[in-house]
């Protein structure tokens, strides 16, 4: 049974994310997880306050209508529903670089909504056609090969499942550490409230009640050109930009080489701190 989802119910600006920080979770650790007593906008998984997550995953029944698209994303251990709003021309053109069975990094919020739950998305990263789509153009007639060869190159912005391997591997990672905070934690008393360790820089979650936060982590974790790309990523003039910042523009304007800012780029969004917008080379802090 089909459920029409309401627009302002789930209509989520991308300036509006609450700084929360990005966790990378699997279709399954969150299919079961509740709503936080204290916060209803957040999950709690592994005792851990979640708001915003990263899945990767493979997209089925995308329907596209005026204002949003939905489609089912798939990762192998489940499903969950996924809502792209569609507010100006560069969020169409991001819904359109994507279709079924292909491989896509989503950004977004977790909803609760009748009961069920889904992420809106506020951002979508193609990763890879599956194996067969490509033979499959590949190999079609001789007489249209340049053609389809020529599609294959031009709508397969990455071709390594590493990326897929990497997103599991994060979440194990944090899965471990948070079980690991949660031992820590419950042996020791709960910490007032405004004692906390909070940062809107991070690809962790936020324990409850706990000073040994992922978020500090995180951040301690940063090499200095990192915290310097974030700090340019979050300045008012870098956030206005609609379709984020040139990473050629951040090595001008931080004098930094541009292979170096390239590596760290990467490392920031693999952390789920940074995300590539219109295309591989302009970026956007998940914080801002």
């Amino acid at each position: 049974m089909e459920v029409e989802v309401k627009r302002e119910d789930l209509k989520i600006k991308l300036q509006s994310r609450d700084g929360q920080p990005m966790s990378p979770l699997t279709v399954k650790q969150i299919s079961g997880e509740v709503q936080s007593d204290d916060d209803k906008s957040s999950f709690l998984v592994n005792g851990t306050r979640v708001t915003n997550v990263k899945l990767v995953g493979m997209v089925y029944n995308k329907s596209v209508r005026v204002t949003d698209a939905s489609f089912v994303l798939d990762d192998g251990t489940g499903r969950v529903e996924c809502t792209r709003w569609m507010n100006d021309s560069a969020d169409t053109d991001e819904v359109e670089g994507f279709a079924d069975e292909m491989y896509v990094r989503v950004y977004g919020h977790l909803k609760l909504y009748q009961g069920k739950k889904q992420v809106v998305a506020f951002a979508i990263r193609c990763e890879l056609w599956t194996v067969y789509c490509v033979l499959s153009l590949i190999f079609s007639s001789s007489s249209s090969l340049h053609n389809h060869d020529y599609f294959v190159v031009l709508f397969m912005p990455i071709c390594d499942y590493n990326e897929i391997a990497s997103h599991f591997l994060e979440c194990v990672f944090m899965h471990a550490y948070n079980a690991k905070v949660a031992n820590l934690t419950s042996t020791t008393a709960p910490a007032p409230a405004n004692s906390a360790i909070s940062s809107n820089h991070s690809s962790g979650h936020q324990p409850a009640s706990s000073t040994h936060s992922v978020e500090q982590y995180s951040l301690d974790g940063l090499k200095d050109m990192e915290k310097k790309i974030i700090g340019y990523l979050e300045q008012p003039s870098s956030v206005a930009q609609e379709k984020g910042v040139h990473r050629d523009e951040i090595a001008q304007q931080l004098k930094l080489p541009s292979d170096k800012i390239f590596e760290a780029m990467q490392s920031l969004e693999s952390e789920g701190l940074v995300y590539s917008t219109v295309d591989e080379c302009h970026f956007k802090s998940t914080s801002s």
